[in-house]
C-alpha cells in the first residue's frame, strides 16, 4: 500500500494553524523571549551530539502543539512505518524507497517484493570493505604493477553530489588516496583532471545505475581513450570499477564482473551515498570511518522513527521550514554551515531537497494549489558573512536560515575556533534582535531583526555525527513531502531537457537547425555558423 492522500489545507489542524497564524505573525521574535526568560530551554532538544535551539523562530509552544495535531490528522507514523519497512511509497515508479536499509544492522528482516535484502547489502559491505582495504593498503596492483595512488569517481547528480560532499566533508580523516569527481559534461573540466593522473596509477569508478547515463558514459569514454594511449584493453579491468544495475552493459564496457558493484531500483541517487555509490567515500576515507558513517546515519533513523514529535529533530525543522513557507511565504532558505569542510554541504542539500520536493503534483494526481518546495542554498561562515549576510540582515526578503557549527575543532586551534563560533552565534543573536526598539537616527544603520534561525551545535565533524547529519535532512525532506502531499522520490522534472537535448545535439552534428522556436534558431545558427 503506497501513502495516503491528503490535501493539508482540508485538514482540521491546517485551519487551526491558520487562525494561529494571524495572531502571532505580528509578534517580534525578541518578545517571546521577554515575555518567556526560559525559552531557550524549551525550544531546544538535545540528542546525542547534537543540540537543536529552535528558540529564535517565529513559534510558541501552540504552534508546535499545532504541528503535532496536523502529523497525527495525516499519520505521520503510519508513514514512517511504511518509508522503513519497504512499502512501494514510489508510487509513480512503483518502487520501494530504502536508502535507509542501506545503512540499517545486519541483523535486521526488511522485505523487497517477499525477499529479506539485507543479505544482500551486506554482502555489498563486505566487498566494499575488502576492495577499499586492497587498494589502501596497496595490495591491488595497475597494469604495470603500481599501487594505486588515484582515485577518479565519474557520475552526475547523486552519483557524485553525495560522495564528493561527504569526502570533502571528512577530508581531516583521508588517507593518502588522491580523490577526484568527475560529473560535468564540461569537456575542459575532464582534460584538467586527466593532465594530472598517471593511468598505471589510477582507478577509475563509473557510477551509473542504468550505464546508460550521457555525461557519465561521454566522461567514462573520454577518460578510457586517454588511458588506452598508454594501455591496452587487457588492462581496463585492473583500472575501471562500476557501480551499477545493467552488468550486461558494464561487462561489455571491458569491465571485470568481480569489480561491478551492486545498485537497487529501491535507491534513489541522491539518497545513494550509503551504498555502492558511496566506494569513493571509502576509498578515500577508509572503509571503518565509512562504517561509522553509516552507523550515524542509523542512530538518527532510529531517533526519527521513535521519537516523539515535540523532541524529534527532523521532525521540528521540518514543520518550522513549512510554517515559513506556506504560512508567512518565506519561499527560500539557508544553509550556513560553520566549518570550511562543509563549503558543498548546502549543494548537497539543492538537490536532496530541490529535486525530491519541487513538484507541482500531489499524491492522487491533482495540480496542487498551495507552495511546495523550498529553494535551497548556502555558503560556509563566516565567508558569507561578507557576501550575501547584507541582504539577510537588512534586505526586503526575509530567509529563515540553519546554522551548523561544531564545539570542538578538529585541527586543535582553538584561537581561529573561538573567533570561528563567537561569529556563529553572534550572527543568529543579531539576525534575531536587530536594533530592537533602540533608537537609531540613521536609519542606513536600523536593523529590524526578527529574522528565524535554527541553530545546530555538535560536538566535532566525525563521520559519525556527519552521518546523522545527513540522515537528519533526509528525514526533514521526507516529512515536508509527506504534508505536501507529493511524492518526494522521482524526478520526472529532470528529463525533459535531456530528451530536448538529444533532439538539438543531432541539429548541431547535422547544421541543421530549422524546426524550433525563432530564439534556439538563431542561438542555433550563431553556435553553428557563427565563427566560421
Amino acid at each position: 500500500m503506497s501513502l495516503d492522500s491528503n490535501n493539508p489545507l482540508k485538514t482540521k489542524s491546517w485551519l487551526k494553524l491558520i487562525n494561529h497564524f494571524k495572531k502571532i505573525k505580528d509578534i517580534h521574535i525578541l518578545e517571546h523571549f521577554i515575555s518567556d526568560k526560559s525559552r531557550g530551554k524549551k525550544f531546544s532538544i538535545k540528542w546525542k551530539d547534537f543540540l537543536l535551539d529552535f528558540s529564535k523562530n517565529n513559534i510558541d509552544g501552540e504552534t508546535i502543539n499545532l504541528f503535532q495535531k496536523l502529523l497525527n490528522e495525516i499519520n505521520l507514523k503510519g508513514s514512517i512505518e511504511k518509508y522503513f519497512s519497504g512499502e512501494k511509497i514510489n508510487l509513480t515508479e512503483s518502487r520501494a524507497v530504502l536508502h535507509t536499509a542501506l545503512r540499517a544492522d545486519g541483523m535486521s528482516k526488511i522485505l523487497v517484493e517477499g525477499k529479506n535484502i539485507m543479505s544482500e547489502i551486506v554482502e555489498t559491505r563486505d566487498k566494499i570493505k575488502l576492495f577499499s582495504h586492497e587498494v589502501i593498503s596497496g595490495n591491488y596492483k595497475g597494469f604495470k604493477g603500481d599501487k594505486i595512488e588515484a582515485v577518479v569517481n565519474i557520475g552526475i547528480g547523486g552519483s557524485e553530489l553525495g560522495p564528493s560532499m561527504v569526502v570533502e566533508s571528512l577530508y581531516h580523516y583521508k588517507n593518502h588516496i588522491k580523490t577526484y569527481f568527475i560529473s560535468n559534461v564540461d569537456g575542459d573540466h575532464v582534460q584538467d583532471i586527466i593532465s594530472d593522473l598517471l593511468p598505471e596509477k589510477t582507478l577509475f569508478i563509473i557510477v551509473s545505475k542504468t550505464f546508460t547515463t550521457t555525461e557519465t558514459l561521454t566522461n567514462a569514454n573520454t577518460v578510457r581513450e586517454w588511458f588506452l594511449k598508454s594501455a591496452e584493453e587487457k588492462d581496463i579491468p585492473k583500472h575501471f570499477v562500476a557501480v551499477s544495475s545493467n552488468v550486461d552493459e558494464v561487462i561489455n564496457y571491458g569491465i571485470d564482473p568481480d569489480n561491478i558493484f551492486p545498485m537497487w531500483n529501491w535507491v534513489g541517487g541522491r539518497f545513494s551515498l550509503w551504498g555502492s555509490a558511496g566506494l569513493s567515500i571509502s576509498l578515500s576515507i577508509g572503509y571503518q570511518n565509512f562504517s561509522e558513517l553509516l552507523e550515524g546515519a542509523r542512530e538518527m533513523d532510529i531517533h526519527f522513527k521513535t521519537s516523539e514529535y515535540s523532541e524529534n529533530i527532523p521532525v521540528i525543522l521540518a514543520c518550522i521550514s513549512l510554517w515559513y513557507n506556506n504560512f508567512f511565504n518565506y519561499h527560500n532558505h539557508g544553509i550556513i554551515a560553520y566549518s570550511e569542510y562543509l563549503k558543498n554541504f548546502s549543494k548537497y542539500l539543492q538537490q536532496a531537497s530541490m529535486e525530491s520536493n519541487g513538484k507541482q503534483t500531489d499524491r492522487s494526481g491533482n495540480f496542487v494549489n498551495y507552495e511546495t518546495g523550498q529553494i535551497i542554498w548556502g555558503q560556509t561562515g563566516s565567508n558569507a558573512q561578507h557576501s550575501f549576510f547584507q541582504l539577510l540582515h537588512q534586505g526586503t526578503k526575509i530567509v529563515p536560515l540553519d546554522f551548523i557549527g561544531f564545539s570542538k575543532p578538529l585541527k586543535g586551534n582553538n584561537t581561529h575556533h573561538n573567533i570561528l563560533m563567537s561569529n556563529f552565534f553572534a550572527q543568529t543573536k543579531a539576525l534575531m534582535t536587530g536594533t530592537f526598539k533602540t533608537k537609531v537616527n540613521d536609519n542606513h544603520k536600523f536593523f529590524n531583526g526578527n529574522r528565524p534561525t535554527n541553530t545546530i551545535l555538535i560536538e566535532k565533524l566525525s563521520p559519525k555525527n556527519m552521518g546523522s547529519l545527513i540522515s537528519l535532512y533526509e528525514h526533514k525532506i521526507f516529512t515536508l513531502g509527506l504534508i505536501w502531499n507529493i511524492f518526494s522520490f522521482d524526478q520526472f522534472g529532470v528529463e525533459l531537457g535531456k530528451k530536448l537535448a538529444k533532439i538539438i545535439l543531432s541539429d548541431i552534428n547535422s547544421g541543421n537547425y530549422s524546426g524550433h522556436d525563432s530564439s534556439t534558431e538563431s542561438l542555433l545558427k550563431e553556435y553553428i555558423f557563427g565563427n566560421k
